[in-house]
């Protein structure tokens, strides 16, 4: 479905067109679907031969033309996993971004944050003494002394001592716990028996920590089959999904979203799952899904089973992840429906003072410098009163002046050239962080471009506070009053333009007062100098690094000499504080 731009706002598939499309133009819509129907000029349609054919170019097109209206599959996110690398001296990692097309026999999880799989991945290593190096070093380091690796460089380690760690690991993440609970008993039993009574309380805390997590988990299918369960609830136009990552009987992740639907809630809802494994999430052996899906369109695309539980622990397993998703939605339903109130009163509020005919996406910009140096320019979109993150741009600005005129002229023309040579999605309106100055300037670049788009400031009073829009020709000025939903949302595009933009700034600035810093280290050339940057943007962080961590990237020898820098560096830095 295209607007009167040509713009693709919406994708859809259906088993009969005639019937779908008319479903959008016969009757009254609210929300979402009566916004989406107003919008709709015209329309293209593709004809294939099956369900399953219809599904892959729906969720293709999708991801091709990012429809603002096909809210359901953006900004989801993935998920951390958990690696026993297949070394001959393995290590414990954590994971994100996989590769879903290879083999994922040593992956476990997913997990519900990167949290709790490194606070897995520390108790795991503090109990078996892994490998915790990248490259193996040429002398053992701390942990070997600590008793934390078993100095793999320096001692050949009995290959069956390392074996029986991995069978142990593979069973806690696999969720057999008993091996690990056995070995932290014994130590604490050790150490109380010593009078040692700090360590000894230390590990049963996390005894303790282990057993909660367990019981709290559990779930009664006494089987292996990695399996994950989707539930949904449905109320006024929103579709609240929980998903459940079930792993040996046990709840290991779980994961809800809330999204406003335009199509029929069962579409909507065969649509996400779907789309749920394309998004860095393995794909386990079974999924129990509610009795709204469709099961063999699921398990065409997917190819794997997929079951609608009819009795027993299965089905008591899917009602409570459908109790979960209306748990999620009762709880968030209020606070959704006032934010989505006030900024579509807001957004609108804004269209009418700028007499516009709509007002679906904004383009923000902000300028930010410290005395010339590092010259920037952020962008943030807003669409529909909302911030849309895949929406923003940065722009390293090619002189290092201070000139917010000519620095706001570069920034216009390379995102509107760029519209126009692209066709991308043009916004109703460009508002600039600034007065009339970077207005000037903005107005100037998209009149040479020959784009009619509405080009408005703002205007701050002595607190630095926004008090005024700046608009129209000849320029009005038009006062804002601070308690209306209008100031809070031109507040919050403010706030979120000016964060995006000096983060940026920082993040320049600080690489580049380490790549002058790394400019005086013997050792480091250009190619050295380029990993360095890439790993540690700052010199705290280069501080932070130990030997082993640097020497990765350089030799022992130029990382002594670099840290030796850095703490001289830093002494001389807090005695100029001081």
């Amino acid at each position: 479905m295209k607007n009167k731009d040509g713009i693709i706002i919406y994708v859809g598939k259906a088993k009969k067109l005639k019937n779908r499309l008319s479903s959008y133009f016969r009757g009254t819509h609210t929300g979402k679907t009566a916004k989406l129907v107003s919008e709709i000029v015209d329309f293209d349609y593709v004809v294939v031969g099956s369900e399953k054919e219809s599904l892959i170019l729906e969720l293709n097109l999708i991801k091709k033309f990012d429809p603002k209206y096909n809210i359901l599959l953006r900004d989801d996110k993935s998920y951390p996993y958990i690696e026993l690398t297949n070394e001959s001296i393995p290590k414990l990692v954590v994971v994100r971004n996989i590769n879903l097309k290879k083999n994922h026999a040593n992956l476990y999880g997913p997990y519900p944050n990167v949290t709790a799989a490194r606070e897995t991945v520390n108790l795991l290593n503090r109990i078996y003494p892994l490998r915790k190096c990248k490259n193996m070093p040429n002398k053992p380091c701390l942990y070997y002394h600590i008793g934390e690796c078993l100095g793999y460089c320096m001692h050949n380690v009995d290959p069956e001592k390392i074996k029986e760690m991995k069978s142990e690991i593979v069973k806690f993440l696999k969720g057999d716990t008993d091996s690990v609970t056995k070995k932290l008993k014994t130590e604490m039993e050790f150490y109380s028996s010593n009078l040692e009574f700090e360590k000894a309380k230390e590990l049963k805390e996390l005894l303790d920590n282990i057993n909660i997590t367990v019981e709290r988990e559990k779930v009664e299918i006494n089987d292996a089959i990695e399996r994950d369960v989707f539930g949904y609830y449905f109320h006024k136009g929103y579709l609240s999904v929980q998903v459940f990552f079930i792993r040996n009987g046990k709840i290991v992740g779980k994961h809800n979203k809330i999204i406003p639907t335009i199509e029929d809630h069962n579409e909507e809802l065969n649509r996400y799952i779907a789309d749920f494994y394309s998004k860095d999430v393995i794909k386990p052996k079974e999924i129990l899904v509610p009795d709204i899906c469709d099961t063999k369109l699921l398990e065409d695309f997917l190819e794997i089973n997929v079951l609608i539980p009819q009795k027993g622990t299965k089905k008591e397993i899917v009602n409570m992840a459908n109790m979960n998703a209306k748990e999620n939605l009762s709880r968030e339903f209020e606070l959704i429906n006032r934010n989505e109130e006030r900024t579509i009163e807001a957004n609108e509020e804004l269209r009418k003072v700028l007499k516009l005919d709509k007002l679906d996406r904004i383009e923000i910009f902000d300028n930010s410098n410290l005395f010339g140096n590092f010259n920037v320019s952020g962008m943030v979109v807003f669409e529909n009163g909302m911030p849309y993150k895949n929406g923003y741009r940065k722009f390293k600005i090619s002189f290092d002046k201070n000139d917010d005129f000519n620095t706001m002229k570069e920034a216009i023309y390379r995102r509107y050239f760029r519209v126009l040579k692209d066709n991308l999605v043009r916004p109703d309106l460009i508002i600039v962080d600034g007065g009339i100055t970077q207005m000037h300037a903005a107005r100037e670049i998209i009149s040479s471009l020959g784009l009619n788009i509405m080009v408005v400031g703002l205007r701050k009073d002595n607190k630095h506070s926004t008090n005024a829009l700046l608009a129209f020709d000849p320029i009005e000025e038009i006062q804002i009053d601070k308690t209306s939903n209008l100031f809070y949302l031109l507040e919050r595009m403010q706030d979120e333009v000016h964060e995006f933009t000096i983060s940026y700034h920082r993040k320049l600035r600080s690489k580049g007062m380490v790549s002058s810093f790394l400019d005086n280290i013997e050792g480091i050339g250009a190619k050295r100098k380029h990993e360095l940057l890439k790993k540690y943007s700052s010199v705290n962080k280069i501080n932070d690094a130990t030997l082993e961590e640097l020497s990765e990237i350089i030799p022992v020898n130029v990382a002594i000499n670099l840290k030796k820098f850095v703490k001289e560096y830093k002494e001389e830095k807090n005695d100029t504080t001081h």
